[in-house]
């Protein structure tokens, strides 16, 4: 068995409940820390989740009884144990939460003894169950189970491409093959893994599936779109998101997230939801820079492209208002990479 540590996400927006906790438990596991129901979200659908979430209920913006059901409502974070700890004691809410999914609660101020036995618990409850479901399972039967996943994710993407590519011009889909590789670029750039990096590629390529639910007339139009046009251009995102959605395939939970934040801005201007810094995830940051780029040099029915060098100055003046700093950084050092992908232009 490997000795590798058990990780617990410690959900709170008080830095100091987040320093307590840490310190009763970093001795015997790998913490990781979300000041915000979002970020909380962001790192439970990661490609690397926690085993088990330690979670505040009085947060704001998203409390901590909505992050639970979010994560109990999502295949992929079900089956995360949440433990609620907090202050919050009104008649009531201790059924809620359970209702909710939780496996349990700690009060406020915590006792150390008390934090260290339940996660125990919970966390030796988690691996029983697991061990319970797959001890009859043989290796031949699961080999055969995971090449028919990957199959059917395939196949599964293929035919989402398929459908989608009906209402994609010649321009379009070079747009979409070179946004792709300034994804896969900037990803290698931030250190992801060759598999997460692959998967999210992939996963890029989707971003702008729902623009098949906008009329033509707004799509292809030869001039600016009008506000009450732009509202309707702005719901691509949650269309694409809604055709994304429900997928056990981890591409396709990627794209859905890409769909759905790939137009959200640093600074919390953007859309749909007017998330702000690392409260965008990732994948959506850096789908936003490479998207926003290709758009500029790229002909469009109602503009002509922009200079390469053009282009790049203006990636850099958005920095920190539209686009994440660090990663603006570390896409202007990529510029020799990406001229040679703009010089294929045809």
């Amino acid at each position: 068995m490997s000795d590798q540590k058990s990780k617990i996400l410690i959900v709170d927006d008080a830095p100091a409940n987040i320093k307590v906790l840490g310190q009763i438990l970093m001795e015997d596991y790998e913490i990781k820390v979300a000041p915000s129901g979002f970020k909380a979200l962001e790192i439970a659908q990661s490609l690397d989740p926690p085993d088990l979430i330690l979670l505040d209920i009085m947060m704001p913006k998203m409390n901590g009884f909505e992050v639970c059901e979010r994560l109990k409502a999502n295949a992929r974070t079900a089956n995360i144990p949440v433990i609620f700890v907090t202050t919050k004691s009104e008649e009531g809410d201790e059924a809620k939460g359970f209702d909710l999914g939780a496996v349990d609660y700690i009060p406020k101020p915590v006792s150390p003894p008390i934090v260290r036995a339940r996660v125990k618990t919970h966390l030796a409850l988690k691996k029983a169950q697991e061990e319970l479901k797959n001890q009859n399972l043989f290796l031949d039967e699961e080999v055969r189970k995971r090449t028919n996943e990957l199959l059917q994710s395939q196949i599964e993407i293929l035919e989402r491409l398929g459908m989608a590519s009906e209402y994609r011009d010649e321009d379009t889909g070079h747009h979409i093959h070179r946004m792709s590789t300034y994804c896969k670029l900037l990803g290698e750039s931030v250190g992801l893994t060759p598999e997460i990096n692959k998967n999210f590629t992939l996963a890029s390529t989707m971003h702008d599936l729902g623009k098949i639910g906008i009329p033509d007339t707004i799509l292809h139009k030869p001039a600016k779109l009008t506000k009450e046009e732009f509202e309707i251009m702005k719901t691509h995102t949650t269309i694409g998101a809604g055709l994304l959605a429900g997928s056990n395939s981890r591409i396709l939970q990627t794209a859905e997230i890409i769909a759905l934040t790939h137009h959200e801005r640093w600074d919390g201007t953007g859309y749909p939801n007017s998330l702000s810094g690392e409260d965008i995830p990732l994948v959506g940051r850096i789908s936003g820079i490479a998207d926003v780029f290709d758009a500029l040099i790229s002909n469009r029915p109602y503009k002509k492209g922009w200079p390469f060098e053009k282009a790049i100055e203006e990636i850099e003046r958005n920095s920190g208002s539209h686009f994440d700093p660090r990663l603006v950084e570390k896409f202007l050092k990529l510029k020799p990479e990406l001229l040679k992908i703009v010089l294929h232009i045809t």
